[in-house]
């Protein structure tokens, strides 16, 4: 089931399981563990241990996507991986709005497709550090996602957060040598967990458990590699929510480091 106006992108042919949608053009592990239960400091170094970035895109509108939140759940609770879930708006038609989806994380899914040459867009789909990607339905898949992640960055760029007695954030980052082209640093809020009850389309009955659930991201500068500091004011996001910093080459390239801060586990 196709929504919209489809174009197909050329490449070789590939299959991949869950849903499928025609490309409609681009838009644009614990080196650095955090203190358990609580926002507190990571390590600000050059590092070959991760953590490793984990962006799931997914719709509550998706019958095949409940196995891969799940398995997303699993890894939000590692200090080794950055656990985003992004919600796309594409199946919204069927019958159930997702009230998480959003134009903007629909594109990110777009521009990785376009960047990863990708014939199709789909749900559900882990995209790891920006390099390769799989449905993420089992564990063994995050698993072999994370080591072809480990194999590829043998070097991080690992970003230094903490929160100000205001409430906002700074990132810091030490010197490190990039490749070939500037690396753009993006902040993400994320909700930890919601339920959901669903009462229409494929998941009609279904109480649906969604975890790390992206709320807002944006690319808040290029950086150059050196030694460098930047502060998200707290009107930017919740008290309740997880911060996330990724360090990722220009236009959605591979990710270099990331870094993550949570609230205080309740409950």
């Amino acid at each position: 089931m196709f929504a919209g106006v489809l174009i197909l992108l050329s490449m070789s042919n590939f299959s991949l399981p869950g849903r499928r949608a025609l490309i409609a053009g681009g838009a644009s592990l614990a080196g650095a563990a955090l203190l358990a239960g609580g926002r507190g400091p990571a390590v600000a170094r050059e590092t070959s241990s991760g953590p490793w970035a984990l962006e799931l895109f997914t719709s509550q509108g998706c019958s095949s996507c409940p196995p891969a939140d799940r398995e997303l759940g699993a890894c939000a609770r590692r200090a080794d991986i950055v656990a985003l879930s992004y919600h796309v708006d594409y199946w919204d038609y069927i019958g159930w709005k997702d009230r998480f989806a959003t134009p903007e994380t629909t594109a990110r899914q777009h521009t990785y497709a376009s960047v990863l040459k990708q014939r199709y867009v789909y749900t559900p789909e882990m995209v790891v550090d920006g390099i390769a990607h799989d449905s993420g339905v089992t564990s063994a898949a995050v698993e072999a996602l994370l080591v072809t992640a480990q194999r590829h960055s043998t070097r991080r760029a690992t970003p230094q957060l903490t929160l100000s007695r205001d409430g906002a954030l700074t990132i810091k980052l030490a010197p490190f040598k990039l490749e070939s082209t500037p690396a753009d640093i993006v902040f993400a809020a994320y909700d930890r967990r919601h339920s959901t009850p669903v009462h229409a389309g494929e998941n009609n009955g279904r109480m649906l458990e969604n975890f790390n659930v992206v709320r807002h991201f944006e690319v808040l500068t290029r950086w150059n590699g050196s030694a460098a500091q930047w502060t998200v004011t707290a009107d930017r996001f919740k008290p309740d929510q997880g911060l996330a910093v990724l360090v990722q080459y220009a236009d959605q390239g591979p990710i270099v480091g990331c870094n993550k801060l949570e609230p205080m586990a309740t409950g």
